[in-house]
């Protein structure tokens, strides 16, 4: 803008000099035609005072070329005292019209004439002063030549400059264009435009911002296929062997174990798969719906699937939860965070252990409790929880320790805060999640 507007300011600059360098020509032209005039008025002044006198008058000499386009005539008492040289001997305005001071138009010898009649005091004087109509029309157009050619000239000028002006002004848009498009499918670094003006910088940073969340996608997927590739080979691997032996059994019983640990394997591995699947989403930022949520009854359903888990290992699952806990977040993701920790506290507790989930309303918070009285975990173990495929050493449970991290991402999409820590109920581990109330 302030390139074009400095060239435009330019044109118009020289635009307007010439104008004025013109228009005062031809003002000079007319003005001098006045001041010429004049002084023939004085030189036939001197004139008749030195006797040269008629019965006609006297003329006065034309002295400058606009001359021709006036003419005067001085009457006193009906004869002619004083003219022009051009001016007719007879009034411009008819002797038979009454005299009346002023302006008016007239023809004289079927030209046009624009006379102007004045007297003196004693009204024996009469005097007239006519331009020819066809004069001003010329000095009307000479005015408007001297106006007009400039802007002529200038247009073309000015539309060359502001063609120019913004031609330079986007070049940094044509950088980008051809950056972008010499750049390699998978290059996703920062894209930098030498000069770029600051009405650029916003759409830069956009974009830039654009190839840092490609890039994050892009290594979120990548994690994920590594992640699902080292993962899934122990148990693809373990059922590849059980099958083996099944085949190779010879026993009914051999046979129905090799078959049960392969069906435990596929378990397994479909866990894992969902797992991987669930924290992906997650990481890819992928913003869910969300709803009022009643978390008591959720909690409950989440506790009755496991509860064949817990039978299992002969523990026991207690439930205390408030009349009402509603909060604000998506079901699915929820009950993907219970089933993790009721999973958990169930998987890493010995047998006969306990497990308790609380579910309270206070302070403006809804709280969810899981307790256990299994082993617990040491603090270097608490500050690793979340971490991808972590799992507390000495374990001998199956996992894929995914579990944490999604716990860890989901409370962090619903705003909520997760703590974990030596349980005081039980002695085991307590993890404890809070929301919001709504």
């Amino acid at each position: 803008m302030v390139l074009v507007v400095g060239l435009v300011a330019a044109v118009w600059l020289g635009t307007s000099a010439l104008t004025w360098y013109d228009v005062r020509h031809e003002l000079d032209e007319l003005l001098d035609s006045h001041l010429a005039q004049a002084a023939s008025l004085l030189v036939v002044q001197q004139a008749r005072e030195a006797g040269e006198d008629s019965e006609h008058g006297i003329d006065a000499p034309s002295l400058h070329r606009y001359a021709p386009t006036v003419a005067f005539q001085v009457f006193h008492e009906g004869r002619l005292a004083l003219r022009s040289a051009n001016a007719p001997a007879r009034p411009m305005v008819e002797p038979d019209e009454y005299f009346k001071t002023g302006f008016k138009t007239v023809q004289i010898d079927s030209v046009a004439w624009r006379v102007f009649a004045a007297h003196g005091d004693e009204r024996d004087v009469q005097v007239y002063v006519g331009e020819l109509v066809d004069s001003r029309a010329s000095i009307l157009w000479a005015l408007l030549r001297s106006t007009l050619w400039p802007i002529l000239v200038a247009l073309p000028l000015l539309a060359l400059a502001a063609w120019w002006a913004v031609y330079r002004g986007v070049a940094p848009l044509r950088r980008l264009g051809r950056t972008l498009a010499e750049r390699q499918p998978q290059a996703l670094t920062p894209v930098l435009v030498d000069g770029a003006p600051s009405e650029m910088l916003p759409m830069l940073d956009a974009l830039n911002g654009l190839f840092n969340r490609i890039g994050a996608l892009i290594e979120s997927e990548r994690r994920f296929t590594a992640d699902a590739a080292h993962e899934l080979r122990t148990p693809i691997a373990a059922i590849r062997a059980q099958a083996q032996v099944a085949l190779c059994a010879t026993d009914d019983a051999q046979r129905r174990h090799a078959l049960d640990a392969t069906l435990r394997g596929c378990d397994r591995a479909t866990r894992l798969v969902e797992q991987l699947l669930t924290l992906s989403r997650l990481e890819a930022g992928a913003a869910p719906e969300f709803a009022a949520v009643d978390l008591g009854a959720l909690v409950r359903r989440a506790v009755a699937e496991l509860v064949p888990l817990a039978l299992q290992k002969r523990q026991t699952i207690e439930v205390a939860s408030a009349d009402a806990c509603s909060v604000h977040g998506n079901a699915t993701l929820l009950a993907v965070l219970v089933r993790n920790l009721v999973d958990n506290a169930i998987r890493y507790s010995p047998a006969g252990a306990s497990v308790k989930l609380t579910l309270e309303q206070a302070a403006g918070q809804v709280r969810l409790s899981v307790d256990d009285s299994g082993p617990g975990m040491t603090a270097a173990d608490v500050a690793r929880m979340g971490e991808r495929f972590f799992r507390v050493m000495g374990s001998d449970q199956s996992g894929s320790g995914l579990g944490g991290s999604i716990v860890r991402r989901i409370a962090e999409v619903h705003g909520a805060e997760l703590r974990v820590g030596r349980s005081a109920t039980l002695g085991g581990l307590g993890v404890e999640v809070a929301w919001l109330a709504r």
